[in-house]
């Protein structure tokens, strides 16, 4: 299939996306929806980026994620340079269609993060130990 087959019709009123039939995605007024990437297979959460129309296409048509960058103002292909492509085995949307779940398998290193961990959510947020202090991150194990 090629991007250009992918449509994304006008999203209906509001009351009437809990029950469509038909995905009419709602891009915010960037023109763009986050994505949540989680492992396929045993559900971990790897990574949160976004998506422009352009990206969505691609990814729906190629079966790889492709997101858009804000820093960079540029879609990229997760594993472009790395090797590590997200190949997505579902994709999901919300009950507003403004935010896509992504089930993917991890190729190559199963890395997703660019900090060479499997999730880019890899510290744990701890609350303060005294008042007046900032919270702390931390590593937990596993």
């Amino acid at each position: 299939m090629s991007m250009a087959n992918v449509v994304f019709p006008s999203p209906p009123a509001k009351a009437e996306l809990d029950e469509a039939a038909i995905f009419t995605p709602r891009f915010d007024e960037h023109g763009l929806m986050p994505a949540i990437v989680v492992d396929a297979a045993g559900g971990e959460v790897l990574m949160v980026a976004y998506m422009n129309a352009q990206s969505l296409a691609l990814t729906i048509a190629s079966g790889e994620a492709h997101f858009w960058s804000r820093s960079r103002g540029e879609i990229w292909r997760k594993g472009e340079t790395s090797g590590n492509v997200l190949r997505v085995v579902e994709l999901r949307t919300d009950c507003d269609q403004d935010t896509l779940l992504v089930r993917a398998e991890l190729t190559g290193d199963g890395v997703a993060c660019h900090t060479g961990r499997r999730s880019c959510f890899y510290r744990a947020i701890a609350a303060p130990q005294a008042e007046g202090e900032p919270a702390r991150l931390v590593f937990p194990a596993g």
